[in-house]
């Protein structure tokens, strides 16, 4: 944002970036004018079982938690694609990036959050919950609420259309 002097500006972040964007919200509150809150949650703990298999079999974390990942109803392909990807990434990485997510809590921040926000999140959502979604609903008081079906915590890319219309109908609400 200071790169680009950009002034007032929309963020949006998936899991870990919805993490990182609260974080950047509550820094710079005067430069943010809304939040896209995308399958994440205001305290994100992670599986012990997640970083431990993360340690020892980084292949079988891939398998199981990709499939864990998505719905039920998702492509085989779609999932195998996705797990192609994520396995460019190494185990380090990946290991650092859900340890930073298990110890991110600003559940006492979210009623502080005063600009709108869009609150997306798949209904078979296993690593965030739509309760966490819910939760960031009641808390902050210019929020819209996206819980969308036959997706899992990878809404984004199993639902790009709906993901997408929720946008659209989030801005033209607030910002048109």
């Amino acid at each position: 944002m200071e790169e680009l002097k950009l002034r007032e500006v929309i963020l949006a972040g998936h899991s870990l970036g919805g993490a990182i964007i609260q974080n950047l919200y509550h820094q710079s509150p005067n430069k943010i004018t809304g939040l896209i809150l995308v399958g994440t949650g205001g305290r994100l703990r992670v599986s012990p079982n997640i970083l431990d298999t993360l340690k020892c079999n980084h292949l079988k974390y891939l398998e199981t938690l990709f499939v864990g990942a998505f719905s039920r109803v998702t492509s085989k392909d779609l999932i195998k694609k996705a797990t192609v990807e994520a396995s460019k990434v190494s185990a380090e990485v990946t290991f650092n990036d859900f340890s930073i997510c298990n110890n991110f809590d600003m559940l006492d921040k979210v009623h502080m959050i005063e600009v709108p926000c869009l609150i997306i999140v798949g209904n078979e959502d296993n690593l965030t919950p739509v309760k966490y979604s819910e939760f960031f609903h009641k808390k902050i008081e210019q929020s819209m609420i996206s819980v969308i079906q036959d997706a899992g915590h990878m809404v984004m890319i199993e639902k790009p259309k709906e993901v997408n219309s929720a946008i659209k109908n989030f801005i033209n609400k607030y910002y048109n």
